[in-house]
């Protein structure tokens, strides 16, 4: 249920009276003001935010079953029922409705105000907001983004620049000259022609378009672009791990300034698996998102003084743990596929012995009504194969999709670090940009200072 407006400005005041009386606490212009008062935890230095596009609270339910050993009578806990901390809404504003779209949402994380959909970091009247990331550079910190999409596509775009329209890539992507991220790393060679890569080497970074490349970078700042558009799916580079080395590295290099950084880190690709209503990539996805979860962690635990901030911006597909009547599901046969649909359907379109092909990348034999049905899939193309074989897996794993794009339900959130209890219990997805922001480097100037929190929705 959306908040009545009465509920959106006793929040706003809420989180207005937490700033003002911050401010009026400190009185000397070089005392660093703290998020809250009294027994509050310590502000962080370094703050990580991790985005797992489109993974609502069924993924991590799902991810948590996939991830069970089935030989022992418990269910084993995953990095996301460990760091589980809250919950977050993700309506846009109300000119979109209740159904956010991911420029939307990031807008809101980003900035802490709601915009409509497609808006990358500016509000209703198309006016930019101040980002985090641009916050954190005023105040002399480092900023980077590490992603599967591409570098330019909402998510990141949203923390780095401001645009009326997520899908001007191209407008995009040239203005993150004027960013000065200093590491940002994902796909999305397709947008950046040779000319602007010159541009941004004249600007002092290093270009790598290979991921090879990445281990030899031992400085700031540089970009790196993996993929002419999206990485490839995690199910299809069994190994790779793409997703947490470019984290791994971007701490590594983001560390190096001792005022501190702030580091976006999307799974990009599970909102694109959610998307296509497919169950065994998203899996694998999640599993990649998992991994540098726990990459992340260990930092944290080892750099006290390091905030991480984890969350969904909306839920995609409406994926259902359990479908057609039966109360199971299966994650023996998820477990068992070894590609992604995708790239099984193309294989058996280039190959006359596809079907023995096809069974073994799927890792379960098939029945002879199930083989013509795939051969029927077949001869009517790619897509059509494709999605033949999705949905095989689907009826053979109990697994429910209601739609092809994204639902309004909340999201989960997660955290581990100094502040974290601030992200804890029901907040808004605007409450998680603004209690970052008062987190970030600031000094008071004068005593009883009063800086409202505006909104325009």
């Amino acid at each position: 249920m959306r908040p009545t407006s009465f509920s959106l400005k006793r929040s706003l005041l809420t989180v207005a009276v937490l700033f003002t009386t911050t401010v009026s606490a400190f009185v000397y212009a070089d005392t660093p003001i703290h998020p809250m008062m009294g027994d509050a935890p310590s502000v962080p230095k370094n703050i990580v935010i991790l985005i797992g596009d489109g993974m609502g609270p069924a993924y991590t339910s799902a991810y948590r079953y996939y991830k069970d050993n089935p030989e022992t009578q418990e269910i084993e806990q995953t990095v996301f029922d460990r760091l589980l901390v809250g919950t977050a809404s993700t309506y846009p504003a109300r000119v979109s409705g209740y159904v956010t779209d991911s420029a939307a949402s990031a807008t809101a994380l980003a900035t802490g105000v709601k915009s409509y959909n497609g808006a990358i970091s500016v509000d209703t009247d198309k006016q930019t907001l101040p980002t985090i990331m641009e916050v954190a550079k005023k105040q002399g910190l480092s900023t980077g983004v590490a992603v599967t999409s591409q570098i330019n596509h909402a998510t990141p775009a949203a923390f780095l620049t401001h645009n009326e329209s997520r899908k001007n890539y191209d407008e995009i992507a040239n203005s993150y000259l004027n960013t000065d991220a200093d590491v940002m790393l994902g796909g999305g060679q397709k947008f950046f022609p040779a000319k602007l890569i010159s541009q941004f080497e004249a600007k002092g970074y290093r270009y790598l378009s290979d991921f090879s490349q990445l281990d030899s970078v031992t400085e700031p700042k540089v970009i790196g672009l993996f993929a002419e558009v999206q990485l490839p799916w995690a199910i299809d580079e069994v190994g790779a791990h793409k997703l947490s080395k470019m984290t791994a590295k971007a701490l590594k290099l983001l560390s190096q300034n001792e005022k501190g950084f702030v580091l976006l880190v999307e799974g990009s690709l599970i909102d694109w698996a959610g998307h296509n209503n497919d169950i065994a990539t998203a899996m694998a996805e999640m599993d990649e998102f998992a991994n540098t979860l726990e990459v992340v962690e260990q930092y944290v635990r080892q750099n006290n003084d390091t905030l991480m901030i984890a969350t969904a911006d909306h839920n995609t597909g409406g994926l259902s743990i359990g479908a057609n009547g039966e109360y199971s599901w299966k994650t023996d046969i998820i477990r068992a596929v070894k590609s992604s649909p995708a790239n099984i359907a193309a294989n058996a379109l280039a190959d006359s012995s596809w079907k023995d092909k096809l069974v073994s990348k799927l890792g379960f034999e098939l029945s002879t009504d199930e083989l013509t049905q795939l051969s029927r899939a077949r001869m009517q193309g790619l897509e059509v194969m494709a999605t033949a074989i999705k949905k095989l897996i689907d009826n053979r794993s109990n697994t429910g999709w209601t739609t092809g794009g994204h639902t309004g339900m909340d999201v989960q959130v997660f955290a581990s670090g100094p502040a974290s209890k601030l992200f804890g219990g029901y907040q808004d997805n605007t409450d998680i940009a603004l209690k970052i922001m008062s987190l970030l480097p600031k000094k008071a100037k004068v005593a009883a200072a009063t800086v409202p929190v505006e909104s325009k929705n």
